[in-house]
């Protein structure tokens, strides 16, 4: 996959205060810089059709920055669209004095015509900044834009894997090859389970020592899971860790009950906890969309983000508990308890994650949901993740929500979102936003 390139075009025109306009590109240029140390930029301002030429040519970039330095009229603009099929930011500069006299950039009237003649040519969205490069807010949008284009960008190389079906009446988190390519860039693998646990099955239990000192490292108490459970599940962390290596997967929905339990005889639970522990998104019930919930949460945390069910509400505290069978991240546990390992709760077979999660002050719930029509939506709910010991027996979280919590939840139901959600550590509610404009779908902040 090529490498993920921003291209920055400061164009203008030189009949406007240059000693303003150049201040402005360098800081400009330091900042983008600081950002992303790779942002290809030129070695002076654009002010001219034959400076602009000369400089995109041969140029291939996943987002491509335009900045008003001055006024320019619209052919600038409209021959970066022409050559480019790319995520565009346009970028007003504000003006530096307002003191009754001479207009140094005109920045503002450059962007209209650039944005108009976007509006002629392209069918994408046109992502929109106005202000300086010395202004915080500038700062913190252009390195979230810049980070939201390159997790669209990683997407086009990505594999998700689907292991086995979703069960029956779970059919919202199936995923078509197709609708994943067209909405998200994403190659959409699959496999049979009874593919993976064939393997895991004919496994010596040596071949799986790197699963064992992984799994026994970080795991507390899985020395207490029976002998004959405990060895069947390193061999199924090994044998799912190598597909994943073999076949460059980044995030995976596999299947899980009944089969692992009737056929394997040793949940996947734990496999999976340990995946998303490595960062590997890894939902269970093979709720595909669910993975790449994760995977896209993950990118803008860089944390293992919580899948799990709402389960439970407390409007005194005004909370949520979301709970699952035992698939969370070792290194979401809190620090009391370590990342305990039990039995599945209905099946009494383990290893499974046993452990309420640890707090955070920031969290943002999060989901990418199916319209009807085929479209997607993505549920954004800003939280805060409570000091709470495990609610059930799995693994659990407590999360304080902003909006009173009963309609919130009756809101949720009567909108139609799936059972599965996904908890985020730390804010990426505008990260997101910004991901969603870029692929052209539906926000639903709540």
């Amino acid at each position: 996959m090529k490498k993920y390139e921003v291209l920055y075009c400061p164009i203008g025109v030189p009949t406007f205060h240059l000693e303003s306009a150049e201040k402005m590109f360098n800081d400009s240029v330091e900042l983008l810089k600081s950002i992303n140390k790779d942002v290809i930029v030129p070695d002076n301002m654009l002010l001219s059709m034959e400076d602009l030429k000369s400089f995109i040519k041969d140029k291939n970039p996943d987002l491509v920055i335009i900045q008003n330095v001055t006024f320019a009229n619209s052919s600038y603009s409209t021959e970066i669209y022409k050559t480019f099929d790319s995520q565009f930011i346009l970028w007003t500069l504000r003006e530096p004095v307002i003191d009754g006299g001479r207009l140094r950039l005109n920045s503002l009237t450059g962007a209209f015509s650039a944005g108009n003649a976007f509006y002629q040519m392209k069918d994408n969205n046109l992502l929109y900044m106005f202000g300086s490069p010395n202004e915080a807010e500038i700062q913190n949008r252009l390195s979230k834009i810049i980070k939201a284009a390159q997790v669209k960008h990683e997407m086009k190389g990505m594999n998700l894997l689907m292991i086995g079906h979703t069960p029956q009446g779970f059919g919202f988190g199936r995923a078509l090859d197709l609708d994943m390519a067209k909405s998200f860039g994403v190659n959409l693998l699959a496999i049979e389970s009874r593919e993976l646990t064939n393997i895991a099955k004919s496994l010596k239990e040596e071949e799986a020592s790197e699963a064992k000192q992984i799994a026994d490292s970080k795991m507390v108490d899985l020395n207490k899971t029976n002998k004959r459970n405990r060895v069947d599940f390193y061999k199924l962390y090994q044998v799912y860790k190598d597909y994943i290596q073999k076949n460059n997967i980044k995030a995976i929905a596999s299947r899980c009950w009944p089969d692992f339990f009737t056929d394997y005889g040793t949940p996947v639970c734990g496999v999976l906890g340990m995946l998303n522990d490595e960062k590997i998104a890894a939902a269970c019930e093979a709720d595909a969309y669910g993975a790449l919930t994760m995977h896209i949460g993950n990118q803008f945390t860089e944390e293992s983000g919580y899948f799990g069910d709402p389960v439970s509400l407390d409007e005194n505290e005004n909370t949520i508990t979301f709970w699952h069978c035992g698939t969370s991240a070792c290194s979401l546990a809190r620090k009391d308890t370590g990342a305990l390992t039990g039995v599945h709760p209905n099946r009494k077979i383990g290893p499974t994650m046993e452990f309420g999660l640890k707090p955070s002050k920031n969290a943002t719930i999060f989901r990418i949901g199916r319209k009807p029509d085929g479209t997607f939506r993505f549920l954004l709910i800003k939280g805060e993740i409570l000091d709470k010991p495990k609610q059930f027996f799995g693994t659990s979280m407590v999360v304080r929500v902003e909006q009173e919590v009963k309609p919130l939840i009756t809101k949720l139901v009567k909108d139609g979102w799936e059972p599965h959600y996904v908890v985020l550590y730390g804010d990426a509610i505008e990260e997101i936003e910004i991901l969603a404009e870029m692929l052209n779908i539906e926000v639903c902040k709540y």
